[in-house]
């Protein structure tokens, strides 16, 4: 027995539509399988500058010192060259507010030493000069002697020569005399004659070797004073030339002590120059970190930042490994900057709003702290322009466009783990490339 309330309770002979609406469900699904889908990639980053002298620089004390005076305070925009801080010394070295000018005249003194040092080498050399010509002089005299003495020894050789001959002759004139005397030829009175004159030229050869003696006496004591003279005068030359090396040696130390004064002048001189913190280049101050007047500074020591005010923007954004293949050099990339409100439909980029394009400049080829891999990009100059309202250190997000497929083949790939497929760009030819 069946009762109303059973029917009107279940339901059991009212007509539904739930199975058409799930074979809907299943074609317009599979239907959606085989629509477009674009594959990405996702990094994020910030930005920064594409050159180091346009990136924020620290403000550093060259020198330790004490604050004096603050010209500018955190937020003022400066120009380069513009006065930030004013410093006084804190080392006593440099206390003394004559140290150039007393530097100088130190220097001026040692000057005056080398200008002393150097005419004492001029006058060495002048008595090296004169040591020399007198050197010579004594020689040629000397030598002029021996040859005068050694004409005079061949004259007296020739002398004793013609004596010889005249001894042999007397000699035998003599003996002959004698004989004839002992014959009773000739009287006594002749040959003591002939004997005198015999005797007379024995006495001639003997006086004639004497001279020649003497002569030779007189050439080897010339030939002594010669070698004596040689001698005697380089002891002279070397005592000056001793003199001379140690003056040279004297100007060359007093040149080092002048160009290390020199250097100290220059040094004293740049270092007034340290005494106000200038700015390098045009730019905004932030983060001064002294607070008031008095304050020491160490050397090196940060005082602030200095923000440029003209940068060539970029970002840096940090690429997974597994990612890194897919990242190519001219790559186009689209840019998402904090605290500028954009709709994003990653697969259909196209619909996308409120984006800025970017290309790839270069990847890095060694890995970061992070454990990820560095990209640098620059701004797309064929498509519209970065905000100007972008900061240093922003944050940015980047979607990297890769390949169109099925949304079947996305939802296979990423339920077996495969990688997306590599980004495919155009060359100039029109060929692709992988």
């Amino acid at each position: 027995m069946k009762y109303q309330s059973e029917d009107k309770i279940y339901l059991i002979h009212k007509k539904t539509n739930v199975k058409k609406w799930f074979w809907i469900s299943i074609a317009v699904i599979i239907i959606g399988l085989f629509l477009p889908w674009t594959q990405n990639i996702r990094i994020s980053g910030n930005v920064t500058s594409l050159y180091q002298g346009q990136r924020p620089q620290q403000l550093n004390s060259p020198i330790p010192g004490k604050i004096v005076k603050w010209f500018v305070k955190n937020g003022d925009v400066v120009k380069k060259g513009d006065t930030i801080l004013q410093i006084s010394e804190v080392k006593d070295e440099y206390f003394d507010p004559l140290l150039v000018d007393r530097t100088e005249q130190q220097m001026s003194a040692k000057k005056g030493v080398g200008n002393y040092y150097s005419a004492k080498v001029q006058t060495t050399n002048s008595q090296l000069q004169a040591l020399d010509n007198s050197l010579s002089l004594k020689i040629s005299q000397l030598k002029n002697k021996i040859s005068q003495l050694n004409n005079k020894l061949t004259a007296e050789e020739a002398e004793f020569v013609a004596v010889k001959n005249e001894l042999r002759l007397s000699e035998d004139q003599f003996n002959r005399q004698k004989k004839m005397f002992d014959d009773g030829l000739v009287s006594l009175t002749q040959f003591q004659q002939r004997s005198a004159s015999f005797q007379n030229t024995l006495a001639k050869e003997t006086a004639t070797e004497n001279k020649i003696a003497q002569t030779r006496q007189e050439i080897n004591n010339t030939q002594i004073d010669q070698n004596a003279a040689v001698q005697e005068y380089s002891e002279k030359i070397s005592k000056i030339e001793g003199d001379r090396f140690q003056a040279l040696g004297q100007i060359e130390g007093n040149s080092g002590d002048i160009a290390k004064l020199e250097n100290q002048i220059t040094n004293y001189k740049t270092r007034k120059g340290l005494y106000f913190i200038i700015a390098s280049q045009d730019g905004q101050i932030t983060q001064l970190n002294k607070a008031g007047i008095g304050e020491i500074l160490k050397d090196g020591e940060s005082i602030g930042m200095i923000v440029p005010t003209t940068v060539d923007y970029a970002v840096e954004f940090y690429v997974k490994p597994v990612d890194l293949p897919l990242i190519k050099e001219g790559q186009s990339v689209t840019c998402i900057f904090d605290g500028f409100p954009a709709i994003v439909f990653s697969a259909y980029p196209e619909n996308t709003y409120g984006t800025f394009q970017g290309k790839v400049l270069v990847v890095e080829n060694n890995i970061s702290e992070n454990g990820m891999f560095k990209a640098i990009i620059i701004q797309d100059k064929n498509d519209k322009k970065w905000p100007q309202k972008i900061k240093m250190g922003t944050g940015a997000q980047g979607i990297a466009i890769l390949n169109d497929v099925p949304i079947w083949y996305e939802i296979w790939r990423n339920v077996n783990g495969f990688p997306p497929d590599y980004y495919q760009i155009k060359s100039k030819e029109g060929e692709k490339k992988k």
